[in-house]
């Protein structure tokens, strides 16, 4: 099965721009590009195992943060994608149908343990689904849908056992109302959080699965004893201990949306969706545009099966703006 592309590979935006400047302002990924100032870790954590109990604050540290009201509601994993691989091998049931167009690893890893994949344009053709998978907010169009709407989902999955994936990767820095996790447990439901791209440390590979404690129980016995590193679990708790953060960053991006939007609108871009962490837009000059950013040394992602998109992450600072403005000022 061919791989999929996706955002921040810097390599690959060198060998097709070899003359680009230095640095690159990567926007090809949906990263905060305002990193969590965190305390280094302790030396310990990386010269001994990880301790069950720290992992255990690691997961009450999260329950509060996602509004969860029991830590044997979460397990934690080195990153979403692990779990996204690890959810068809747990529940292989005989078809799975996705909301799409979304991140294409979703339908891969379905596909890839042998499950009738389908992907679907329709929310209401989810509710016959024996396995239902969505994002919200979705990526790269921004799509949302309201926590009632998708419990009522998952009750209809629910009558014929079935299951509901939420893939809330990008939810953290959106409405609070969105997600639905303050509605856990639920029989037919598991929800997926990002931890990495919330707080820009996507290196660190950390994530975590929300669920019935039924269905935790599975997810942490198919990862094993010290599936999350010493490092990510002490700075997992730091960050998420630490609300006036995130507060903060919600505010200080929902202003950058507002800012990036303008700059894309003044060059005649149609923003047509997107979360607080990049924007999706569409022009016929999609292809041109690329190699225009790409040769000023801004990487941007494109999407092969749709020719006319560009998704843009956030620049960031006051100069990486004015750097997007001057590229996009280039005949």
């Amino acid at each position: 099965m061919a791989s999929i592309a996706h955002g921040g590979k810097l390599s690959e935006a060198r060998r097709l721009f070899p003359d680009a400047p230095e640095p690159w302002l990567d926007l090809s990924t949906g990263i905060n590009p305002d990193a969590y100032p965190l305390s280094a870790p302790p030396l310990e954590c990386f010269a001994r195992l990880p301790d069950p109990e720290d992992l255990d604050q690691l997961l009450s540290a999260a329950a509060a943060a996602y509004h969860v009201g029991d830590r044997a509601m979460l397990a934690a994993a080195p990153g979403t994608q692990i779990l996204i691989e690890l959810l068809p091998k747990l529940w292989p049931e005989p078809s799975v149908k996705i909301l799409g167009p979304t991140y294409a690893e979703h339908a891969r890893a379905w596909a890839r343990a042998g499950i009738k994949t389908s992907e679907v344009t329709s929310f209401e053709a989810l509710s016959e689904a024996n396995v239902a998978v969505l994002c919200n907010p979705n990526n790269p169009d921004g799509r949302r849908f309201a926590p009632e709407h998708l419990l009522r989902l998952a009750d209809r999955l629910a009558e014929h056992r079935g299951l509901l994936v939420v893939d809330e990767a990008f939810a953290d820095l959106e409405d609070d109302r969105l997600s639905l996790a303050p509605a856990l447990p639920h029989p037919s439901l598991i929800v997926l959080r990002s931890f990495g791209k919330t707080y820009g440390l996507a290196g660190l590979r950390l994530g975590f699965a929300l669920g019935a404690p039924d269905r935790i129980l599975r997810i942490r016995d198919s990862l094993g004893p010290w599936a999350v590193s010493g490092p990510a679990i002490a700075v997992g708790q730091q960050a998420l201990r630490d609300q006036a953060w995130l507060t903060m960053t919600r505010e200080r991006l929902a202003h950058r949306r507002e800012e990036l939007d303008a700059v894309l609108s003044d060059r005649g871009l149609n923003v047509v969706g997107g979360t607080r962490l990049f924007r999706l837009i569409v022009t016929e000059n999609a292809p041109a545009l690329f190699a225009q950013l790409g040769g000023a040394g801004i990487f941007v992602r494109r999407f092969a099966g749709q020719p006319c998109w560009l998704r843009l992450g956030q620049p960031g600072s006051d100069a990486n703006v004015e750097r997007l403005k001057a590229a996009l000022r280039r005949p």
